[in-house]
């Protein structure tokens, strides 16, 4: 059965020098589906990935991962409880290469963990060369499984519109993360990335792995998703599954302006 209590946000709210941009939100994503976040331009969504993930403080409310408070926790402690994400703007190191960038996106999983010490990595001691092997091999897999593998030893900045969105996917999984937030995965992508990333959506949730989403490709988002949460001028107008969603009036007026007859 799933677990209503996965992700479970109570009361949020992020005012900013006195203007809201949310309030008293409430939403909860079960374990093992695909949730969506959608609204207008403007309406909070991006606000709300960066509460839940450390990037800003909220002023109000509470954020439960498992059942453990996370509000006040920095984005690297989140990442070690397994919330990984992606953000709207692509943020790659445009001048490392592809498996590099992965490799990067082990880190928060390995401080502490290191089965070497310091003069053991100086020194390139048998156990920190097989942790740097374990870590190439885990980086090549997750790029196999994105379909990056041929180009790993390319620089991120040389790929693709729609392959930098892949690699961004691939190093959030590095972390080994039970729940990835993905902010607007599908933008700039054509028709034919926009279906090869839901599939690749479906075959992340096939892994275990819990999504969480901020999506306006429509389409997209009633393809793929088990429940949506709708947003308008940071507040939360609807929540449901996409037929319900795609029914329920003031969803509709927020995203047309007129009330449908």
């Amino acid at each position: 059965m799933a677990d209503p209590t996965f992700l479970k946000i109570v009361g949020l709210g992020k005012q900013f020098e006195g203007v809201a941009a949310l309030t008293n939100i409430d939403l909860s994503v079960q374990k093992g589906t695909i949730t969506s976040l959608i609204g207008p331009n403007g309406a909070g969504k991006t606000t709300f990935f960066n509460c839940i993930t450390g990037m800003i403080s909220p002023t109000a409310g509470s954020i439960y991962f498992q059942e453990e408070e996370i509000k006040g926790l920095k984005p690297f402690e989140i990442t070690r409880r397994g919330m990984a994400r992606t953000f709207q703007n692509i943020r790659l190191f445009s001048e490392m290469t592809v498996l590099e960038n992965v490799i990067v996106g082990r880190y928060p999983q390995s401080v502490g963990n290191l089965p070497t010490t310091f003069f053991g990595a100086l020194f390139h001691s048998q156990r920190f060369k097989r942790h740097e092997q374990e870590t190439r091999k885990t980086a090549m897999d997750l790029l196999d499984f994105v379909g990056l593998s041929a180009q790993h030893n390319s620089l991120a900045r040389h790929l693709s519109y729609g392959d930098q969105r892949r690699l961004e996917i691939a190093r959030a999984m590095a972390s080994d993360p039970q729940l990835l937030l993905l902010d607007e995965p599908a933008a700039g992508m054509n028709p034919q990335e926009t279906r090869n990333l839901m599939l690749l959506i479906g075959k992340i949730r096939d892994r275990g792995i819990t999504l969480f989403l901020i999506e306006h490709n429509m389409q997209m988002v009633m393809g793929i998703s088990d429940a949506i949460t709708v947003l308008n001028y940071g507040e939360k107008i609807a929540t449901g599954r996409p037929d319900e969603i795609q029914k329920n009036k003031a969803v509709i007026t927020a995203y047309l302006g007129e009330t449908p007859a």
